[in-house]
């Protein structure tokens, strides 16, 4: 149990949310669209939990492609591909969020989207009244592995680092939570791999789990 923790900060997309297919096929379009070498879904997912420019970068190396690429993807590929239904909150994770809250935890999120891009998925799932704070990549000064979107929570909640945990599923936001001096849990069924994950303080294979830590 962690009676300490008062403020659970999560991650959105491979933690709330199951956008790794949107995400990958808009990348995959984005690319083959400019004429660039096409990413498979592996590399393409790895690149999950990073700002939209260092995605592309991750993947080509080149800061101004990566820019044409983040341009074409915000401004036309994925509203395109962002119809109704196209990220749909993993299992439990609605009800369990509910009884978080009732249990009298702070909720927040800390995000590599855009704030109405995120602003617009947690509405759909209908559970913004929930959360303390969002908290998106426009924000901030730096982004995640950067603590500066953890800090930003803990300022928001009036939470100490000790009394607070970060939840995410790469190794992106386990850097961020233990760069706050905040307490970690990673989830498997996101887009991070086992070795990534290592260094969390807990590991979780469903969201519901987060239950038995509360």
């Amino acid at each position: 149990m962690n009676a300490s923790v008062q403020t659970l900060i999560l991650d959105f997309d491979g933690t709330l949310g199951d956008s790794r297919r949107l995400i990958v096929t808009t990348m995959q379009e984005t690319l083959a669209a400019l004429g660039l070498p096409v990413a498979d879904e592996a590399a393409c997912a790895a690149t999950i939990g990073l700002p939209l420019v260092g995605c592309f970068f991750k993947i080509l190396h080149d800061h101004t492609l990566a820019e044409r690429c983040a341009e074409l993807y915000r401004n036309e590929l994925f509203p395109k591909n962002n119809v109704p239904g196209a990220v749909p909150p993993f299992p439990g994770v609605i009800d369990t969020l509910r009884q978080l809250h009732r249990r009298g935890l702070k909720l927040a999120v800390a995000s590599s989207r855009t704030t109405p891009s995120l602003l617009q998925l947690l509405g759909d799932m209908e559970v913004m009244s929930l959360f303390s704070s969002i908290v998106s990549t426009l924000d901030v000064a730096r982004p995640k592995p950067a603590p500066d979107m953890v800090i930003k929570i803990l300022q928001d909640t009036c939470t100490a680092p000790t009394q607070a945990m970060v939840v995410g599923d790469s190794a992106y936001d386990i850097q961020m939570g233990l760069a706050a001096g905040c307490s970690t849990c990673c989830v498997t069924y996101g887009n991070g791999t086992p070795d990534e994950l290592t260094s969390a303080d807990h590991s979780i294979d469903r969201f519901a789990d987060l239950l038995t830590l509360f």
